[in-house]
């Protein structure tokens, strides 16, 4: 970073010092925690040399260890992200399953309980590609999650989420289930990102509608990138230029081809030791139950909650936990 020509290449630049100074955070964290504990070991054994100590420095004493337990059962997650682009940043998706309006409004919830759980750690969101709902909700949304280890947070999300509750949108408000999709990808650098031959790409161009201004929404700019091969389809609407939005694009395209190959070659290596099962993608990974009793159960991990509200507010920190505890 000290060197003449970092900055030349701003983009790159950017992301090396974004990095650094996670790094450097984390590590200072830790050096602190450690330097914290050791010192209440000294303080400890020279309070308790004589084996009596006063009342208030034992209370003190207490309170500052549960000070450090505190803090590094928040950072102890940190220690499970061992996965390839567990430090990136992250592409998230959320689809409404069928249900007509009941399946949008599960899927605004689940955009909502994002955001406030990103908010939470300090990423940066932004809505690349929103898509109402006919009546409420909506029926799609694409947010880029920009910070330090968030596709390692978020990858535990991917997969059917359930909800149970009564029905705001039919008069006799009987109990409904509802269904929503969720995927996740890394958000990768440009260098990182499959090649991709620009023979292979489809790309049609609209006007934008929508947030962003006037000129968003008298110029084509709105973007949708077709991978011929794969039939893997992108679209985005929401920066200004067409440029912009094609750039974006193409890299959430190479995410997704990433991720394509990678689930290849897992696939291939299970056939080969005899463990490969087919994919169930109708099996959701988490059901949240607001009608008859209140519940939060995560199915992998059989993780469970009797407070879904404090959870569809993004407090989503202890299923996460249990999940990479699993994944390891």
């Amino acid at each position: 970073m000290q060197g003449g020509s970092f900055w030349a290449d701003q983009q790159t630049a950017k992301a090396k010092s974004e990095q650094y100074n996670a790094l450097k955070s984390e590590s200072d964290f830790w050096n602190k925690l450690q330097k914290d504990v050791e010192d209440l070991f000294v303080i400890s054994s020279e309070l308790f040399k004589n084996g009596t100590v006063a009342a208030g420095d034992k209370e003190d004493l207490e309170k500052q260890l549960q000070e450090a337990k505190n803090a590094f059962l928040k950072a102890r997650i940190q220690a499970f992200f061992s996965k390839k682009y567990d430090d990136h940043g992250a592409i998230l998706s959320i689809h409404a399953g069928a249900g007509g309006s009941d399946a949008a409004d599960w899927a605004e919830m689940l955009l909502r309980m994002y955001m406030r759980f990103s908010e939470k750690h300090g990423f940066r969101v932004e809505t690349l590609e929103l898509s109402k709902g006919s009546e409420a909700g909506i029926k799609s949304a694409l947010l880029e999650i920009s910070g330090h280890d968030a596709y390692g947070y978020l990858r535990s999300e991917a997969g059917v989420h359930r909800l149970v509750r009564l029905s705001q949108f039919n008069p006799a408000h009987t109990r409904e289930t509802s269904f929503a999709l969720v995927e996740v990808l890394p958000l990768l650098q440009h260098e990182e990102g499959i090649t991709i031959d620009p023979k292979d790409l489809k790309m049609e161009v609209t006007t934008a509608s929508g947030h962003g201004g006037q000129s968003v929404n008298t110029t084509y700019s709105a973007v949708r990138i077709t991978h011929i091969p794969t039939g893997i389809k992108v679209s985005i609407q929401n920066e200004r230029s067409q440029h912009q939005n094609r750039e974006k694009a193409i890299e959430i395209l190479q995410a997704r081809l990433n991720v394509l190959e990678e689930e290849r070659r897992a696939k291939e290596k299970k056939e080969m030791r005899g463990e490969f099962k087919s994919a169930e993608w109708g099996n959701q990974i988490r059901s949240y139950v607001l009608h008859p009793y209140k519940l939060v159960k995560d199915h992998r991990t059989g993780y469970e909650s009797t407070d879904p509200l404090t959870v569809l507010n993004g407090d989503l920190d202890d299923f996460i936990e249990k999940y990479l505890e699993t994944t390891v």
